[in-house]
């Protein structure tokens, strides 16, 4: 697979992860703003580490969805605190790749 495809497919499951955890989140009874960040660290943690020169995008991509769900219908402007845990999690997947697979010149 080349860099081109894989950075489409991986685009596309960065989208849908977010747009699936920022639904999640805006549901009514949903409360527990603990789980929706560990679901923002870990998804864009593991896009970071598969694909460590596009964690920024993996950070918008995943993160931006909370915002949106929650700034528009209800003007939860706090709701924007996602995007940067979202970078911390890609960063911190690009940290880990370094970390294991990094060469030791």
């Amino acid at each position: 697979m080349n860099k081109t495809n894989k950075f489409r497919i991986l685009f596309i499951i960065a989208i849908v992860l977010g747009m699936m955890i920022g639904f999640i989140d805006s549901r009514p009874h949903w409360d527990d703003a603990g789980i929706t960040a560990g679901m923002i660290l870990i998804v864009t943690a593991c896009l970071g580490f598969v694909m460590p020169k596009c964690a920024w995008v993996w950070a918008i991509s995943v993160g931006i969805w909370i915002p949106i769900w929650k700034i528009f219908p209800i003007q939860d402007y706090s709701s924007i605190i996602a995007i940067p845990i979202a970078f911390d999690g890609a960063y911190i997947g690009v940290l880990i790749y370094k970390l294991f697979f990094s060469s030791s010149d």
